[in-house]
């Protein structure tokens, strides 16, 4: 089985492209990575708020990327790559630069311009690989994808804290306006291409109308991606409140590279299997697993342990629904599906913390564990019959189906 993983990975990584992507979408997606945390500490540390006034700045933030992600796919679609990077680079640039200047309340507002014009480096990255890739390559190089981001997670928040407190929430904004305009400019330069020889040609501006390539199948592969990450923002939230409950909160950093860790391994075994369950399948196995942390208590090294089995199917996870959503969206509209992709994991994040953490201020964290896990379960009930129905429109310009439910 490992010389099987180990071919599968040799010969993505053997296509022209994928190496130069995957080193740059690792490194641009750093600074993003890095600026929820930012955002935190600078309205808590520099501005004397709430970590619910810090909340809502970063709810603004995420409302704001839920709604641009598609909007700047569909610019890709029809624009280019190039274009769509200039605007966006400048636009979320000039916010990180000119925010450590701002009130609080001027913050809240341009927070959600701030993400309506953000970089989508995660859709980029996805759509660039969905070009580079065939489509029997394709789960090996979205696996690489997840620990990519599983990777710039271990990196970009611990380096957010250290320069916000070793410095200043200011050097820590600034830092991130010029990491993320760097970013921008290197995706300009590489311009990596966003549709591929593989893909099925189509004539000049055409566009099928979205009533044909937004199926049920295509709606359960982003149910999918919004329940994964409603349960893991749910459970960051949970085994915070844990380990604050037993007085471990300075371990917080080695159980969150633990989790990562594990996701990374996961990914790795899930990209070398030649057959695995679908999206939601993996996604409601998430969740089911989640559901009884919270009994083994809140020690910092039982919860690196008894979290390894649900993080250990989170990069296959995300792995498989954006492996789902590029087989089934047609080339010329992968840029705003990807966008559509990423909105689904902005709101599963934005819903999962606040709803998860409200059930812990009632329950405790035991409570939060459930919650969540619960959560993802019922999505995955939920989005199954979506997975299941045939799709009502065929044609030599769509994609073959692609079930997300098996």
């Amino acid at each position: 089985m490992m010389a099987v993983a180990l071919g599968n990975y040799r010969r993505v990584l053997a296509l022209p492209g994928v190496r130069t992507l995957l080193v740059l979408m690792f490194a641009a997606r750093i600074p993003m990575s890095a600026t929820s945390m930012v955002l935190t500490l600078h309205v808590v540390l520099t501005l004397h708020r709430s970590y619910g006034g810090a909340g809502l700045v970063g709810a603004a933030g995420t409302i704001g990327i839920a709604i641009g992600a598609p909007l700047t796919g569909r610019l890709v679609d029809g624009w280019g790559l190039r274009g769509m990077v200039v605007i966006t680079t400048l636009g979320e640039g000039a916010y990180w630069l000119t925010s450590w200047s701002l009130s609080y309340q001027t913050l809240l507002v341009l927070s959600f311009i701030g993400g309506l014009v953000a970089l989508p480096v995660m859709s980029v990255g996805r759509q660039a690989l969905a070009a580079l890739v065939p489509e029997e390559h394709r789960k090996a190089a979205f696996s690489l994808d997840s620990i990519s981001v599983e990777m710039s997670f271990m990196v970009g928040p611990a380096a957010a804290v250290l320069v916000a407190t070793k410095v200043s929430t200011v050097a820590a904004l600034i830092s991130v306006g010029c990491l993320i305009i760097v970013a921008g400019a290197a995706i300009f330069a590489v311009n990596p291409p966003m549709r591929g020889d593989h893909d099925a040609h189509e004539p000049v501006g055409f566009r099928p109308p979205r009533r044909q390539w937004l199926r049920p199948a295509l709606l359960a592969a982003m149910a999918a991606g919004f329940g994964a990450v409603f349960v893991l923002a749910g459970v960051e939230v949970a085994t915070v409140a844990a380990l604050r409950g037993v007085g471990e909160i300075s371990w917080t950093g080695i159980v969150v590279i633990a989790m990562c860790a594990a996701s990374v391994i996961g990914g790795l075994i899930y990209g070398g299997l030649r057959r695995t369950p679908g999206a939601l399948v993996l996604m409601g196995l998430l969740g089911l697993l989640a559901v009884p942390i919270g009994l083994a208590g809140g020690q910092w090294w039982v919860l690196c342990l008894v979290l390894i089995p649900t993080n250990l199917l989170c990069a296959p996870t995300l792995a498989a629904t954006g492996d789902s959503v590029s087989r089934l969206a047609p080339a010329s509209v992968r840029g705003e599906a990807m966008g559509l992709h990423s909105s689904s994991l902005t709101l599963g994040a934005a819903l999962g913390s606040p709803m998860v953490g409200t059930v812990v201020d009632h329950f405790g964290p035991t409570g939060g564990f459930a919650a969540a896990g619960l959560g993802g379960v019922l999505i995955a009930v939920l989005a199954w019959p979506l997975a299941r129905r045939r799709p009502m429109v065929t044609g030599e310009d769509l994609p073959e189906p692609v079930s997300v439910g098996q």
